[in-house]
């Protein structure tokens, strides 16, 4: 790593990359405040060496006698993302996690959470106690939210200014690096979401230091950063840094890669091309794997195609048309991006094909897009139900189990679990956790707090949403979005927790649901579309699912089977809240079932 601030031994080295400034010095504000000048390489990188330095030691840098910022590539900023930098010792951590091998990601049940609302404390520490109901759960992967420093104490992590600082109200780098060693031991993976595309406008202080922005493109957050302009190298190596600074410091198994459609790179090697090379071999020969996971719109398998196939060679990307899809035959949803979705049939393309928009025309888009991905494999996709986004940034922040009924609940879970891609929970679904999760924020500058409002309102306009939206900057929204852990015993909230247990422990149990034969997967419709089965097998396993995806009960005939299949899940059990089970034990080809509306059944080959 060329930037950071590195110590050992009782001597640190300072180094950061500064081609904007003629003069930069080191600034040591505590405990013994003095001024050392700093010199400059023909790369444009300032460094100097100090000893008699000690871990906690504040800094700052002074830029041609003027300005005094942070460290750019700061390791902490325990009093914000205003105030000088802090000296870390990342050695000194005790990790018991040496025989630790990442989860495949073929393997990964995720949980998505956000460390300030996933416990009442909202600390790494406080999450550490949560990782065993996770672990009981059938988790074995978490994705945490962006934990860069961010003004104040309350943000969803997308408007971080310094990408190397773990956010001090949330534990600061002990408390990240705690988290990460218990979830280790306990056998979980985790992924971490990180922003390369912009950076937050409160204590962004990187264009004092060199030209990490450029205004030839422009992103709907912000200034675009500048990978492809004059002087960019110093840039994108600042980025693949931070990037391999999460693998080496704080063991992480991944990053996601959020909204990378922002990451505009016009050369003829992409930014994330070579970030995904830089990680190859940083971890060529290693036992621990990290992915690298996009979030993308653009439905272009060329960021998960491999350099062979001219692809950018990342690991994975989210799957928005399978939630979409999803959503709007359950909810009947059609403003916005809504109004793409809400057939059948687009469900069934979602799940064998992953895009349902393959250079398709968009109504919201006003053209066509997308690219076919019938070729990529299933463990390259994220599917969801729910996450971050498509909950919060509602505006309401309304979960899906405030919007259909229970038995719609379990039907979305169950398509999602059992089709054949990676799947993704966001905290508190597995429980129909009723609380919504809003959009907040805790910025320091009245202007920018009003500007947010005011942009929050203009971003729900084609939803025609009739309501105001709430103030994101009140520490009440911030409150209301706590998960709520103490109804998880209650009611229709256990007997949802036990659906998804029963629905992961079947998913990790069945080789037919574990492995992926291209050659051994159908997925059709039937019964005017109110019906989608999907028949999967590997080797001598075989699981039939059936779902009634529509709100009316249906008869319907089982196609050919190879042998009979006996049930071994019913979403209509009383011990899962529901009416009742109607449905036959045991099938056949040939056989007539029943279904309720909303209705899921799973049947297992018979040996």
């Amino acid at each position: 790593m060329k930037n950071g601030a590195f110590y050992a031994s009782g001597q640190s080295l300072f180094s950061v990359w500064a081609p904007n400034c003629s003069k930069l010095e080191l600034k040591l504000c505590h405990p013994r405040s003095r001024t050392i000048p700093m010199k400059q390489d023909d790369q444009g990188y300032w460094s100097v060496r100090v000893e008699d330095v000690s871990p906690g030691t504040l800094y700052l840098y002074v830029i041609n006698q003027e300005h005094e910022c942070p460290d750019p590539a700061s390791f902490f900023q325990p009093r914000g993302v205003h105030q000088p930098s802090a000296l870390v010792e990342h050695h000194a951590f005790q990790w018991q996690d040496r025989d630790w091998k990442s989860v495949a990601l073929s393997e990964m049940i995720l949980y998505e959470l956000h460390v300030g609302t996933f416990t009442r404390e909202g600390t790494f520490f406080s999450a550490v106690e949560r990782l065993d109901y996770l672990v009981d759960l059938g988790i074995n992967a978490v994705e945490i939210m962006p934990v860069s420093q961010f003004p104040g104490g309350r943000n969803w992590g997308y408007d971080g200014v310094h990408p190397f600082a773990v956010q001090n109200t949330y534990g600061g780098p002990a408390g990240m690096k705690e988290f990460v060693n218990a979830c280790h031991f306990k056998g979980l993976s985790v992924i971490l979401d990180v922003v390369y595309n912009h950076l937050g406008p409160e204590g962004n202080y990187l264009g004092h230091f060199g030209p990490y922005f450029t205004d030839r493109y422009q992103t709907p957050w912000g200034s675009a950063i500048n990978f492809d302009g004059p002087d960019c190298g110093g840039v994108r190596q600042f980025f693949i840094d931070n990037a391999l600074y999460w693998y080496e410091y704080f063991h992480l198994d991944g990053l996601r890669l959020d909204a990378v459609h922002g990451i505009c790179d016009f050369g003829a090697r992409h930014f994330l091309s070579e970030l995904s090379d830089c990680v190859r071999a940083k971890i060529d020969g290693q036992k621990r794997s990290f992915y690298l996971i996009a979030e993308s719109d653009l439905n272009d398998t060329h960021i998960i195609d491999d350099k062979q196939k001219g692809g950018l060679a990342l690991d994975a990307q989210w799957l928005d048309d399978f939630h979409h899809s999803i959503r709007t035959i359950m909810t009947e949803e059609r403003t916005g991006y809504y109004q793409d979705f809400g057939a059948p049939s687009q469900l069934l393309k979602a799940l064998k094909e992953g895009f349902v928009f393959s250079w398709d025309y968009s109504l919201h888009r006003r053209k066509k897009y997308g690219s076919s991905s019938g070729h990529i494999l299933p463990r390259q996709f994220i599917a969801f139900i729910q996450n971050h986004d498509q909950v919060g940034n509602r505006m309401l922040g309304e979960r899906l189990s405030h919007l259909v009924p229970f038995e719609s609940l379990k039907c979305c879970a169950a398509i999602m679990l059992l089709s054949p891609y990676v799947p993704m929970l966001f905290m508190g679904e597995e429980f129909a956790q009723k609380n919504p999760f809003m959009y907040f924020i805790s910025h320091l500058d009245p202007q920018l707090v009003q500007a947010v409002r005011e942009g929050r309102k203009k971003e729900f306009q084609s939803f025609h949403w009739k309501v105001e939206p709430p103030d994101p900057n009140s520490e009440d929204v911030f409150l209301q979005s706590k998960i709520q852990w103490d109804i998880i015993a209650e009611g229709r909230h256990a007997q949802m927790l036990s659906f998804y247990q029963s629905l992961i422990a079947l998913r990790k149990s069945q080789p037919a649901l574990r492995h992926f034969d291209r050659e051994d997967y159908q997925v059709f419709l039937t019964n005017d579309d109110r019906v989608l089965m999907m028949h999967r097998k590997h080797k001598a396993s075989s699981i039939f699912i059936i779902v009634n995806i529509s709100v009316q009960s249906v008869n319907l005939g089982i196609p050919h089977l190879p042998l009979p299949h006996k049930k071994c899940l019913d979403s209509a059990a009383p011990d899962w809240g529901g009416p009742g089970c109607l449905a036959v034990d045991r099938i056949r080809s040939g056989d007539n079932i029943k279904l309720q509306p909303h209705h899921v059944c799973v049947y297992e080959g018979e040996k």
